[in-house]
């Protein structure tokens, strides 16, 4: 007999989103429920505007549900002020964006170490060490600019697990690049996922790369299914 099931690293519970309608709101999240245990990649899937990173946006509460609870290890965001979930941003969460969002006026190392430092954990050994995972090491001096797309997309990676999140979300981190760089970016990432224990919620519209992760989710006229 099975023992009771651990408590979610992610708990989401009657989540909804309305946004501003020419005539009335518009509801783009209705009624979400989902749960993601700690070490889990799930992929998201839906149609474009479907309400994917929008969905991504809440959880990492870039963006306010209307109603509805987000809890991270136990932790309400709806019971934090802005300064509070930038913390939990800060100290839990890795965000990969579909455009990179890399600072231009930095390096690749300095890009690479950023959120780490601002979260009080950068750790020379595992940066370098993840430098290196990343393919980047003999481009650690170079800026953005100088970097391919799917070299960019790798600092971006580097970037959010450097500070060893316990949640990473990806917003189709592969969507800019062709499928082979896609495919190679998608390898790293799950690779060093399992090795820091972080959780993935990974947005992506390709079925292909969805079936690689251990579940997949569909959203669908602003419901899940999956």
């Amino acid at each position: 007999m099975s023992g009771p099931r651990p408590t979610p690293l992610l708990s989401v519970s009657g989540l909804t989103k309305r946004l501003p309608g020419a005539d009335r709101p518009v509801t783009v999240l209705d009624n979400i429920n989902l749960r993601i245990d700690a070490g889990e990649t799930v992929a998201l899937t839906g149609e474009s505007g479907s309400g994917k990173s929008t969905l991504l946006h809440v959880i990492a509460g870039l963006e306010p549900a209307d109603d509805g609870h987000i809890r991270l290890d136990g932790q309400d965001l709806a019971a934090l002020d802005d300064t509070g979930r930038a913390a939990l941003r800060r100290d839990r969460i890795g965000i990969v964006f579909q455009q990179f969002n890399l600072i231009p006026s930095l390096t690749v190392a300095q890009n690479v170490v950023f959120q780490a430092r601002l979260a009080g954990r950068n750790k020379a050994s595992w940066t370098a060490a993840l430098i290196d995972r990343l393919g980047l090491a003999e481009h650690a001096a170079k800026y953005p600019e100088d970097l391919s797309g799917g070299q960019q997309q790798r600092v971006a990676i580097g970037r959010a697990l450097a500070p060893r999140p316990a949640l990473l979300l990806a917003d189709e981190p592969t969507g800019n690049l062709d499928e082979a760089t896609g495919d190679a970016v998608l390898d790293l990432m799950l690779e060093l996922v399992s090795e820091t224990g972080a959780a993935l919620l990974m947005v992506t519209h390709s079925q292909r790369l969805a079936g690689r992760l251990s579940r997949i989710l569909h959203l669908s006229h602003g419901r899940i299914a999956g």
